[in-house]
């Protein structure tokens, strides 16, 4: 599976305490790969990382992003074959609360983790995730292109779109100079899946809500987003590693990953989907309140032919695919299955089957 690459390296993942950086580091792990973690918290009570207690197995550093030095030091310590950049100041609205940590963390946070592995010595191939909100959302029907203008009205977009810039820049003065490290940067936003738990969130903020019987608060059903299984994303991260190492011809390269063009789908279409699975004890599941507190996109899509045609990437997981793996992974957790971590490697195995049916080059 991608071509063996990860087998017996060292791979770091900042943020990998987090919901995504946990699924990360189990797919690493089951990979071979010796995984490295820097992260300056545990992002929830419960969070993914402590249920699969991958505290014994990743080799976890607490460390801040934006203190350059500790960073740099530990960096240069662990000598990477990988590094996949997640750490970040995720939700929107918490970009109102603390717009400097969120400029600091996502834009400058990027910054110290390019500037600490450029003076690296040894090998290095840098995925540096950002998100699809880096764009400068006109809400047009079209899916945002790579070479798409980059923005955001709001400060968590605004942090993206710098984080992307300051990639941009890093690689054409530093990067492709340096003969033994490769970069790249990817695009991916509204990742679903069990063992999220953050605030703010529509799917944690649903079981959170339902768990205790109570209506799910929601600003704008009717809003759509190119909602996707955690497992897509990484799948894309991974091939984009894998090409990273295998030639330069990515190098410096931009993609997105999302769903299919058709795989668009509303906030309430979601909750519609996910509520099959719970039983609620609450006669309504969901209220709406004024959204009007801040500023948030109401359409946005992602093309992604790009990573279609460069990189052999398609989605596996359909809508309904999506939400049965998140339903029942919240499901096998709130019915007191005592080994999550067994049960996130079935459901990895079972996305890797819905691969090799689809005849996907990265399985190999």
């Amino acid at each position: 599976m991608f071509g063996n690459i990860y087998k017996e390296k060292k791979v770091l993942i900042t943020g990998n305490t987090g919901f995504k950086g946990s699924w990360l580091s189990v797919w690493l792990i089951e990979l071979g790969a010796d995984v490295y973690g820097i992260s300056n918290s545990i992002p929830s009570v419960p969070a993914m990382f402590d249920v699969l207690t991958l505290s014994k197995k990743v080799k976890h550093h607490n460390i801040d992003i934006r203190e350059a030095k500790p960073l740099r030091d530990c960096i240069h310590q662990i000598r990477p074959d990988f590094i996949f950049h997640l750490a970040a100041q995720p939700i929107v609205a918490n970009s109102y609360a603390d717009p400097h940590g969120t400029i600091s963390t996502n834009a400058l946070g990027t910054v110290n983790v390019m500037d600490a592995a450029r003076t690296l010595t040894n090998k290095c191939n840098l995925v540096m995730i950002t998100s699809d909100k880096c764009y400068e959302n006109v809400e047009w029907l079209y899916g945002y292109r790579e070479i798409d203008r980059l923005g955001g009205k709001d400060i968590y977009s605004a942090s993206k779109a710098a984080a992307e810039i300051f990639i941009y820049s890093y690689y054409h003065s530093f990067i492709k100079h340096l003969p033994n490290l490769r970069m790249a940067s990817v695009r991916a936003g509204n990742v679903i899946g069990g063992g999220d738990w953050a605030e703010k969130r529509l799917v944690p903020d649903c079981i959170r809500s339902w768990t205790n019987g109570d209506p799910v608060i929601i600003r704008n059903p009717a809003s759509t987003r190119p909602w996707q299984h955690v497992l897509e994303p990484l799948s894309g991260y991974l091939v984009t590693g894998q090409h990273l190492a295998e030639s330069d011809k990515m190098n410096g390269e931009a993609f997105n990953f999302g769903p299919s063009a058709d795989q668009i789908f509303s906030v309430k279409e979601v909750l519609d989907a996910i509520k099959k699975h719970w039983n609620l004890s609450s006669t309504k599941d969901w209220v709406t309140v004024e959204s009007g507190t801040f500023h948030e996109a109401g359409l946005l899509k992602l093309s992604c032919e790009k990573a279609n045609t460069y990189l052999k990437w398609l989605p596996v997981l359909n809508f309904s695919e999506t939400m049965t793996f998140t339903a029942s992974w919240y499901c096998e957790y709130y019915n007191g299955n005592t080994d999550m971590q067994e049960f996130t490697k079935k459901q990895i195995l079972e996305y890797i089957s819905g691969a090799t049916l689809k005849g996907l080059s990265w399985v190999v």
